[in-house]
């Protein structure tokens, strides 16, 4: 090793060329440098690898038999190198047998996950997906190591660290529904009427504080939440044969109000919109694959940023 670190690796392609010409002048013709130049360059060979490699005959230069045995590993490594050096192989979807693993919510998966699974479908059947919860602590660590390859969510809720590479899909905002035969909610509720209604919650980690909750503290109120569920698959069923209000995500809610007869109406509260995000990690920016599927989630994005939210 010691060898190696006194040895000038960029005199390996100059050796090639002088060996395939034979000729100080040729050869520096080749790699663009002057005759002068190219001489102090197979001086220093010689020097780095103590033998004249090329010597003066009758019959012009000719290597000598340490410079023929070196010929062929300098050549062969120099290819190495070439091939190392390309740029990476274009991602064919058609014909990959790629896995990615991408980190979300329930609400992620149920804006997202179905035009997605359409487009692998039809362009990449042999590319799998693999969907996981998201955790309490944003796993950095498994965006680095490759075991995750994209977490989507709320950008606030996320918190990324700024290390991390972070793209804007499309914003939401708080909404509520009701069934459409509320005896009491028909239109926006006042901020009494919303109080006063019984709620139901959707949290995953069986809190029974939401973002609402924490805006009503502020103001030093408090609603009651007769129903907490962990999953968004049965609430619509729900609000729909009873009288709670759900307060969700208005993109969400108009999924839902496709399954069940609900009124989409505003929460009379003074929220900021949601900013939902799709974070990796800069050791995958340029991976072609990788590439690819940010490209296919920002399209399903777009999409869905151009639906707008009316309430």
């Amino acid at each position: 090793m010691s060898n190696l670190r006194n040895f000038d690796l960029n005199l390996l392609l100059a050796f090639d060329v002088l060996m395939q010409e034979r000729n100080v002048t040729r050869a520096a013709e080749r790699m663009f440098v002057t005759q002068s130049a190219m001489s102090h360059t197979l001086h220093r060979l010689r020097q780095q690898l103590d033998d004249p490699l090329l010597v003066k005959t009758p019959g012009g230069m000719q290597p000598t038999d340490r410079a023929v045995a070196l010929v062929a590993p300098v050549r062969g490594l120099l290819l190495e190198m070439e091939r190392l050096l390309e740029p990476p192989q274009a991602f064919d979807p058609a014909s990959s047998q790629r896995r990615f693993t991408i980190a979300a919510t329930d609400y992620m998966e149920f804006l997202l996950l179905p035009a997605l699974s359409r487009l692998i479908e039809q362009a990449a059947p042999g590319v799998d997906i693999h969907i996981k919860r998201t955790e309490s602590v944003f796993p950095v660590t498994q965006l680095e190591n490759g075991s995750l390859d994209v977490v989507l969510g709320f950008s606030s809720v996320l918190e990324p660290p700024t290390q991390l590479c972070c793209e804007h899909l499309f914003v939401d905002m708080m909404a509520c529904v009701v069934r459409e035969e509320h005896p009491k909610i028909r239109d926006a509720p006042s901020l009494n009427e919303y109080l006063a209604a019984a709620h139901m919650l959707i949290s995953r980690t069986g809190s029974q504080v939401g973002l609402i909750d924490a805006k009503l503290a502020e103001l030093g109120l408090e609603r009651r939440i007769n129903l907490i569920v962990p999953h968004f698959l049965s609430a619509p069923l729900i609000v729909a044969e009873t009288d709670m209000i759900l307060s969700l995500p208005y993109r969400l809610a108009a999924q839902f109000r496709k399954l069940v007869a609900l009124n989409i109406l505003p929460v009379p509260l003074n929220l900021p919109n949601y900013d939902l995000a799709m974070i990796w990690h800069p050791l995958r920016e340029k991976d072609p694959a990788h590439c690819w599927l940010r490209e296919q989630i920002m399209t399903i994005g777009r999409g869905i940023a151009s639906n707008a939210i009316v309430l």
